[in-house]
């Protein structure tokens, strides 16, 4: 699509492209782990491998990204222990200009030392190091993609991973050989997010929260969702980001209430609400940001009602951060204020009063209020959308980072998620009026924040979240692009 103008890049693009996190900071955090393991031994830290295309796109394994920073498929990381001396190996793959005419240019053996201060070694020989080190016993600990405990579905098996099966033989033949998966110690490392690290998340949210002020300005009636999407990718990649760190939800009038929708191809209609959850992967790190919008430019009656709810639920939670703080406290607040909403929309009979649910194939007695909202206040982010912090571990830090993003749906069939009982239909009956008044109406409001010693600061504050402001970013229209009105036409008509 020919994209509106004028398109202003962020000013600080060109500085933010330089930063990264630096060589001795990835050799502190190997050493950190090393220096964590129980005793001496092999640690085996596994890079993701080739895509089985070269035309597909590659995605570093986040926890050998964490320790090492670098970027070509099939690599290992090895770190032998021994009394407290650490030798460190990369194997990587050697360089083939011939192979590189597809996949472009590698670092090669001779590139390791001077960029990593790692010994460089071929890895195809990774096998026969590590069985050559493993000769007479001792300890392997492991980092990795590993399947972990049983099959999701009772009676089925859950696949192996490549990194299981190349465990697997090396179990097989070194039986002697303990192994530990220490992945966590990874994660809890991951949790304390350093000073370059959080510079690079609030680029993410910078450059996130420029492509949702850029898509206020289009967003009209008759619009697809997927031009709304493409726009704000498209903004991501010029203002210096990899891409989008998830699958974009770009979700208008019934689309709004369904929570991970990402078809992203139905065209918006005058009245509805668009729920927009889209974000940047910048440089390794993520963000994550939603905001709700009415297509014509205009929050209705009933579309007001609901946001405000969501609004100051997440004003409630956002009151409860500071150093100290547990996460469940922020839930807390935000659940009260969307209880105490929900019952004076008469959504709900009150804040308190539940209704009879089945879970996990037992009848209950389950929350009214979840009937409409039915996800967590928030998660960390980082190397991955959702992430780790300390929090996740008791409370929060200076330096955490994370997402506060209540929500609201009122889905057209709520009445039928409702299982029809004597005591439902009263209830059924009462909010029936309600349903329908405010049917299709899928509020989430997503902030990221980072805390602070003081507090907190909302990182991605450049979008527009008030109501007010939001009509009047969306009263600047440069209108969505010209269009052939034919292909148009023919798109409709082969959607089922």
């Amino acid at each position: 699509m020919n994209v509106p103008r004028p398109l202003v890049l962020l000013a600080c693009t060109a500085s933010l492209l330089g930063a990264q996190v630096p060589q001795s900071e990835y050799q502190a955090r190997r050493t950190a782990l090393a220096t964590s393991l129980p005793g001496d031994g092999v640690l085996l830290v596994l890079g993701a491998p080739e895509p089985r295309e070269n035309f597909q796109n590659f995605w570093q394994a986040q926890n050998f990204r964490y320790l090492t920073g670098f970027l070509e498929p099939n690599a290992a990381l090895v770190i032998v222990r021994r009394n407290g001396v650490d030798q460190g190996m990369l194997f990587v793959e050697p360089k083939d200009p011939a192979l590189e005419v597809w996949t472009g240019e590698r670092l090669g053996l001779a590139g390791v030392r001077p960029l990593m201060g790692l010994e460089g070694r071929n890895a195809g020989t990774l096998r026969a190091v590590l069985d050559s080190l493993l000769t007479g016993g001792g300890t392997l600990y492991t980092v990795g993609d590993f399947s972990t405990g049983g099959a999701d579905v009772p009676g089925a098996v859950k696949p192996r991973t490549a990194d299981d099966q190349f465990l697997d033989a090396l179990k097989a033949k070194h039986r002697d050989v303990k192994v530990a998966d220490v992945n966590v110690s990874v994660m809890r490392l991951r949790a304390k997010k350093s000073a370059g690290e959080l510079a690079l998340i609030r680029s993410a949210a910078k450059v996130s929260a420029a492509a949702h002020r850029e898509v206020l300005h289009a967003i009209a009636p008759g619009m697809a969702e997927f031009e709304v999407q493409a726009l704000a990718e498209y903004t991501f990649r010029r203002n210096g980001a990899d891409g989008p760190s998830y699958g974009s939800i770009v979700g208008s009038g019934p689309n709004s209430t369904t929570l991970h929708y990402n078809k992203d191809d139905r065209f918006m209609n005058d009245g509805e609400v668009l729920n927009m959850d889209m974000a940047a992967y910048y440089a390794g790190y993520s963000a994550d940001i939603t905001r709700t919008v009415p297509v014509n430019g205009k929050f209705s009656a009933e579309q007001r009602d609901v946001y405000a709810i969501v609004q100051a639920a997440q004003a409630a939670a956002e009151r409860q951060v500071r150093p100290g703080a547990a996460f469940r406290v922020l839930e807390d607040s935000a659940v009260t204020v969307l209880r105490n909403g929900l019952a004076k929309l008469g959504l709900i009979e009150a804040p308190d009063a539940t209704y009879d649910c089945v879970t996990a194939g037992r009848t209950a007695r389950c929350p009214q209020y979840r009937l409409y909202y039915m996800h967590g206040l928030g998660h960390p982010i980082g190397l991955d959308v959702h992430d780790v912090d300390v929090y996740s571990l008791g409370a929060m830090a200076e330096g955490s980072a994370f997402t506060i993003e209540p929500g609201l749906y009122v889905r057209s069939n709520t009445l039928d998620v409702i299982p029809d009982t004597p005591s439902n239909a009263a209830l059924k009956a009462k909010i029936s009026p309600a349903v329908k008044r405010y049917a299709n109406i899928g509020v989430r409001i997503e902030d990221d924040y980072i805390v602070t010693a003081g507090g907190y600061d909302r990182i991605t504050a450049d979008a527009p979240r008030d109501m007010d402001e939001i009509e009047r970013a969306m009263a600047k229209k440069r209108g969505p692009s010209p269009r052939n009105a034919k292909q148009v036409e023919a798109y409709k008509k082969s959607k089922p």
